[in-house]
Formats: C-alpha cells, sequence, structure tokens
C-alpha cells in the first residue's frame, strides 16, 4: 500500500469514530426508575348508610295471659288463664345503621319502637267473691305495653331493574318490653240469682319491665330517588318472646302474695313500613 493510501484510510476512520457513540446510544435499551405507587384517597363512607322508618302494625297477636289468684285464708295459690287477650293495632318507628357489602348482601343493626293498649277477659261460672249465689263473674283487665327492640338484620337484594330493589331479609335481638299499670274490673253476671251491683270493684297492678329475645323476617322493595337516597317500602313481621306482665294488686300483697301474678305467653306483629336509606358515598 502507499503512502498516500494509507493516509486516506486512517483519516476515513477519524471521520467515523465520533458517529460510534450517537449509534450505541441509539441502541441503548431505555432505563425507567421505579414510579411511587399512585394514592388512592379512601372514602371513609364507602358502604355505610343511614336508615329512619315509621310504620303501622296492622295487625298485633297476643299469646295466652297466665295468671295466678291467691287464698290469703290457706295461704295458697290457683292457676288461671284468660279467656282472651288481644293488643290494638298502631304506629311504629325505627332507626338504624348499616354496611352494604356488594350488590346483593347487605347488614344493618336496628333500633325499633312501638307503644300498644292491652285488653283482656276472664269469665268464670262461679259467683264473685261477695256476690249473691246463682249468679257468675266476669273479670277484664287493660294496660298498655312498650317494646324497644334493638335488632341485627342481615338482607339479601336481588337486583336492581329500572332503579327498583326487591329484597328479603331476616334479624335477631332482644326487646326491652315494659308493661304499663295493669287495671282490672270485676262484674257480677245475673244468673238464676239477681246481682245487686255489676261492678263490683277494681283492682290496680304494677306493671314488669324485662328484657326478651325477639326475631323478624324482612321483605320489601327499595326506590332509588338519587344516587345517594333510597325509599324502602317493606313488609315485616316481629315476634317477642313471652315473660312477666303484671304484679300483685296492694290488697293481695299485703295478705302475702308474692312473686308475679300474671305473665304473657308472647306476642307478634304484622306492620307495613315506609322509609328512607341514605347510603354515605
Amino acid at each position: 500500500m502507499t503512502g498516500c493510501s494509507k493516509i486516506m484510510l486512517a483519516a476515513a476512520g477519524l471521520s467515523l469514530m465520533p458517529l460510534a457513540p450517537a449509534l450505541a446510544a441509539d441502541y441503548a435499551p431505555e432505563v425507567v426508575a421505579n414510579q411511587p405507587a399512585q394514592f388512592v384517597p379512601v372514602e371513609v363512607g364507602n358502604g355505610w348508610y343511614l336508615r329512619g322508618d315509621v310504620g303501622f302494625a296492622f295487625s298485633r297477636d297476643m299469646g295466652n295471659v297466665d295468671y295466678r289468684t291467691f287464698d290469703p285464708v290457706g295461704g295458697t295459690y290457683t292457676g288461671g288463664r284468660l279467656d282472651s287477650a288481644s293488643l290494638n293495632t298502631g304506629a311504629t318507628y325505627g332507626i338504624g345503621f348499616g354496611y352494604t357489602f356488594n350488590p346483593w348482601v347487605r347488614t344493618d343493626i336496628t333500633l325499633d319502637g312501638s307503644n300498644t293498649d292491652f285488653h283482656g277477659r276472664a269469665a268464670s261460672t262461679d259467683p264473685c267473691g261477695g256476690a249473691p249465689a246463682d249468679t257468675t263473674c266476669n273479670t277484664t283487665g287493660s294496660g298498655s305495653v312498650t317494646t324497644l327492640s334493638l335488632m341485627a338484620n342481615g338482607y339479601v337484594d336481588l337486583g336492581t331493574y329500572a332503579g327498583l330493589t326487591p329484597y328479603v331479609g331476616a334479624g335477631a335481638g332482644m326487646s326491652r318490653v315494659k308493661w304499663g299499670g295493669f287495671t282490672e274490673n270485676t262484674y257480677c253476671v245475673d244468673g238464676a240469682g239477681t246481682c245487686t251491683a255489676a261492678l263490683l270493684g277494681t283492682t290496680a297492678h304494677s306493671g314488669n319491665t324485662d328484657y326478651r329475645f325477639t326475631y323478624a323476617f324482612m321483605a320489601g322493595l327499595a326506590y332509588d330517588i338519587s344516587q345517594n337516597l333510597k325509599l324502602d317500602v317493606g313488609y315485616k313481621y316481629t315476634h317477642v318472646a313471652g315473660g312477666d306482665m303484671f304484679n300483685w294488686d296492694s290488697a293481695s300483697a299485703t295478705a302475702g302474695a308474692t312473686g308475679t301474678q300474671g305473665r304473657d305467653n308472647g306476642f307478634s306483629s304484622q306492620e307495613v313500613r315506609v322509609g328512607l336509606r341514605y347510603e354515605l358515598w
């Protein structure tokens, strides 16, 4: 190779040297630094809801009412039972809060209350105490009862169609049952003999307060008023277990009667309810 050729080859090599780093940079893999995970704020109210309901108990069924009578002479007790016992229909109310797990399952805790009047009656073929022979005896009683129930409930929502969501549910809890004063009237009824007076006497009994197991079944339909507000229209069946009802009148207690005189064997109600559910999200 001539000297001139060697000089030209060296010059060409030197001219290509700046391109080498550029080509290497074009083919180098891109290095991406680790990015911190994007922060997603948690919605504090997500899934929770508040509820309020009013209702009307169109049916209330009273179980048997057992009671005792006391003979102060022998100090003995005799068991008896009212021939009829009933509770008036009336208003109900409730408040609560709950949580929606998914579009199908939710649960809530509610505090439900009601107040109603009680009426009972018992008839005997024997004369009332102090009444003429060959007459019979009727006894009527009246009072009031207030029920406050703390319930844990679960529901299954059966899908939403045009803003309407049917559901079924069940609940269990405890009720505070407070019987008010119980007034007992005794009447003489004519038979072969004639009563000298119809109303023979009135006695007053204090009521009892106790806590009883309670269960309920529900079904209804919710309507989406807005994204967060639902109108709830439903049916509810509630059963309250039995317990103490009323105490002895003062005369019987003074004569030595002890314990509880009257006891109910539970009662149930059927009601229609209208309420609102506000979802906190």
